[in-house]
């Protein structure tokens, strides 16, 4: 199990701004009737707030309860209100089916194996209503990291799947996907945009079936 409290502890907020396509995807989640959303790993809050500034009702959950505090301290600065958890995305999410409109994840989904990217995956399309929208986002394989010892020094442990021994994520799993796999793993969604950001991250957004 990654540290992720330690991450949090030593790095605080990590990420203060929202993602640099936010504003356009919820642009889109309102022509879509969205107004309930949720995080899957909003770490401190930075699209919690974004979203909840944007009138949209936000939901979120961590594993870490260092992130949570300052995702909570972050959202009463900002006078704004979300409805926080501790959970783990590797098991099943504590709401019922259909009920949220949206679902965002940037940057959490790939940090684990396969068979419990499936199990995250899954979850996402459960809670989703009918119709509900899902935007979700990561890492491109550098293949430079897995040949340079000096860098990451990516070990295999499964198909398309590293842990890092060195570095801030020292210990995190990271699954890259091919594009074709992203169809098969998220074979749920109609999937009807899949993009590059600025950061190198490949973005989904898709459709539940």
């Amino acid at each position: 199990m990654p540290d992720w409290e330690k991450i949090f502890e030593e790095h605080g907020r990590v990420f203060t701004e929202p993602h640099s396509d936010m504003n356009r995807i919820a642009e889109f989640f309102r022509h879509n009737d969205v107004k309930q959303v949720l995080d899957v790993g909003c770490g401190t809050g930075r699209h919690l707030v974004h979203l909840s500034k944007l009138g949209f009702r936000v939901w979120g959950f961590d594993v870490s309860s260092t992130a949570l505090a300052l995702a909570k301290e972050w959202l009463n600065e900002e006078k704004c209100n979300a409805n926080l958890l501790q959970h783990r995305m590797e098991e099943p999410f504590p709401y019922t089916d259909g009920f949220f409109d949206a679902i965002i994840s940037t940057q959490v989904i790939h940090h684990n194996l396969l068979s419990e990217i499936l199990l995250t995956v899954g979850e996402m399309h459960r809670v989703i209503r009918d119709e509900g929208l899902l935007f979700v986002t990561f890492p491109i394989l550098d293949e430079g990291r897995v040949r340079n010892k000096e860098d990451w020094n990516l070990e295999p442990v499964e198909p398309r799947t590293y842990i890092p021994s060195t570095g801030s994520e020292a210990g995190v799993p990271h699954h890259y996907f091919e594009i074709d796999e992203i169809y098969e793993v998220f074979s749920g969604f109609d999937i009807f945009e899949i993009f590059v950001d600025d950061t190198n991250h490949r973005c989904v957004l898709g459709r539940k079936k």
